[in-house]
């Protein structure tokens, strides 16, 4: 039975208007990557593959990490939710979220538009789900330790791979993940399997309250 680690980047360039100011960690980020680094030396064993996407908040958070990837790989990156706010805007009238209780509305609204191809962004939804699940059935292996540093929306659709979920089971599970969090799977020859979600023992300690965050 192999194991895989998810890890979502730390805090990244929250008051970006584009997919490009935001791919970029932010100080909290920064002491988020090295706070989880510290407590996966400390508590678990070492990885036989560690993985990034190609962006620049996953080499970041990586590196924060102490981890020195052996593949960057540009299947686990993000979506390109900025293209897709703009794409439901012009075809479906839905304005861009102003705040947090605003993106908890927009993201199943555009999920779901996404899901049934009447938006498309930089990609359709097929394809984004289809590039994650090949990325990680190549590394993720029976017998094998993997960890990879990725983004929310990835960790979104492996869950919605493991678990069967709809677009919007998808967006629920995708607005309360943490920055920096763990979500580890259990891998068999006969599937993917949760053994936790959205974890942060790291940053559990009441000291270290102020450096968590969603966004």
């Amino acid at each position: 039975m192999g194991e895989l680690y998810l890890v979502r980047h730390g805090q990244a360039n929250t008051g970006a208007t584009s997919e490009a100011e935001y791919d970029r960690l932010s100080d909290l980020g920064h002491r988020q990557a090295g706070l989880l680094g510290d407590w996966l030396r400390a508590h678990e064993d070492g990885f036989d593959l560690t993985l990034t996407g190609a962006m620049r908040r996953h080499r970041e958070t990586a590196a924060g990490m102490g981890l020195l990837p052996d593949i960057e790989d540009a299947r686990l990156n993000e979506m390109d939710y900025f293209a897709l706010a703009r794409d439901i805007e012009i075809t479906h009238g839905v304005a861009p979220p102003n705040s947090q209780d605003d993106f908890a509305d927009h993201i199943p609204q555009t999920l779901a538009a996404w899901h049934a191809a009447t938006i498309n962004g930089t990609e359709p939804f097929a394809l984004f789900e289809s590039r994650i699940f090949d990325a990680l059935a190549a590394a993720a292996k029976p017998g094998k330790r993997v960890i990879c540093v990725t983004s929310g929306g990835v960790i979104a659709m492996v869950m919605r791979q493991a678990l069967g979920l709809g677009p919007a089971q998808m967006a629920h599970v995708l607005l309360p993940i943490w920055n920096s969090s763990l979500h580890r799977f259990r891998i068999r020859e006969d599937g993917t399997y949760l053994v936790s979600f959205n974890t942060i023992p790291h940053l559990d300690a009441p000291e270290h309250a102020s450096a968590r965050s969603h966004i």
